[in-house]
């Protein structure tokens, strides 16, 4: 019989909770009730965790466990909640792996949204072409994945609609933005058409602020902060996951609520 070590620094018991942080809340609380220690880990993913790569691995395979679960739950017809203006958070807070005065500067004048892949109309968007767009709004939370979270105020386009507009393949499976600081991301073509993801230009029915990401900010309240980029300055249409900033690191990819 093969004897599991433990992870030297490592209490199993911690790595099954934070394990089950990846998991959306119902499959959390039954992995929870079930995971006395890192048996409910070796049953659920088949590995021996013996060493930090190993765990490391679980972790993954956890994570891509996640990915799956939440995207079959994902429904376009589930709206985020919705909140009055009495509940937005003032000051909204600035949140970014750099601080507020390193992020980054875009000239309006220059500005052009760029556009590429599976899409019939690839004409660059100014500032002026983007703002005429009919208008949406909604006051949705935004939820961080370090466990804190804002209500905020925030008006722009559809981006269904948009995409509908310039001609996409909404049959393709992705949609990845690049934004000014090197930042990217890529989403599932049913979060893009979700009616309450957002082409972002303003907040709190102002010009959006450098600090919130002007000139256009990826609103989508059915899924994680990091999920929303700013600063966005090309969206792709395409059948090939792009990855992004962070998922590239290791966080989950669906991101959702």
């Amino acid at each position: 019989m093969r004897i599991r070590k433990l992870i030297p620094g490592v209490d199993p018991e911690l790595l099954v909770k934070d394990a089950a942080k990846l998991m959306p809340d119902p499959a959390r609380r039954n992995f929870l009730r079930g995971a006395a220690g890192l048996g409910a880990l070796t049953l659920l993913t088949g590995c021996d965790i013996i060493d930090g790569d190993t765990a490391e691995g679980v972790l993954r395979k956890i994570s891509s466990f996640n990915d799956g679960a939440q995207a079959a739950l994902f429904s376009r017809s589930k709206l985020a909640p919705t909140y009055p203006e009495s509940a937005i958070t003032r000051p909204f807070p600035f949140n970014a792996y750099y601080s507020e005065d390193e992020a980054p500067v875009v000239d309006p004048a220059t500005y052009r949204f760029e556009i590429s892949g599976l899409v019939d109309n690839k004409k660059p968007w100014t500032l002026d072409e983007l703002h005429a767009l009919p208008e949406v709004s909604q006051i949705t939370r935004h939820v961080c994945v370090e466990g804190w979270s804002a209500i905020g105020s925030w008006q722009g386009a559809s981006l269904g609609d948009f995409l509908k507009r310039i001609g996409a393949d909404t049959r393709a499976k992705y949609v990845f933005f690049r934004c000014a600081e090197g930042y990217s991301n890529t989403i599932d073509m049913a979060t893009a058409l979700h009616p309450q993801t957002q082409m972002t230009f303003k907040y709190d029915n102002k010009l959006l602020p450098r600090a919130y990401g002007f000139p256009m900010k990826i609103r989508m309240p059915t899924k994680l902060g990091y999920k929303n980029p700013k600063y966005v300055v090309a969206m792709e249409v395409t059948n090939t996951d792009r990855g992004g900033y962070w998922e590239n690191q290791g966080y989950n990819w669906f991101g959702g609520l």
